[in-house]
């Protein structure tokens, strides 16, 4: 079974970076898709970005590219979510998540079937 487990998240000053990672096990197919996401209070969970291990091609969200990267690294399966000149908007949970078949053209929460537990977020001034 896949187990993703990620490390990073906290306090990040308004403008100042952070970097999230997910440590994923357990891929029957070898390749692996893992995702990230993120879910505001009262907010629908949203797909910050989805990275392919099998080509290293990474699809973002809407509006998320420019301040987000998204990066792996195959010999760790380790995929990483770079946070960039936070605002007051990206305070939120962080998920990572995978499918089990490794593909997800759409980068949506609905295409995942596993989960990390989540990182909280918060940006202050």
């Amino acid at each position: 079974e896949v187990q993703l487990v990620q490390s990073g998240g906290g306090l990040v000053q308004v403008g100042g970076s952070l970097r999230l990672a997910c440590t994923g096990s357990g891929f029957a197919f070898g390749d692996y898709v893992i995702g990230w996401f993120r879910q505001a209070p009262g907010k629908q969970r949203e797909a910050v970005g989805c990275f392919s291990s099998s080509d290293g091609d990474t699809k973002y969200g809407e509006s998320m590219k420019g301040r987000f990267t998204i990066s792996g690294d195959n010999a760790k399966n380790t995929v990483y979510l770079q946070m960039d000149n936070v605002n007051f908007g990206d305070t939120a949970v962080y998920y990572c998540a995978a499918p089990t078949v490794p593909v997800a053209p759409l980068c949506r929460p609905n295409g995942m079937d596993y989960w990390g537990k989540g990182s909280q977020v918060t940006v202050f001034a």
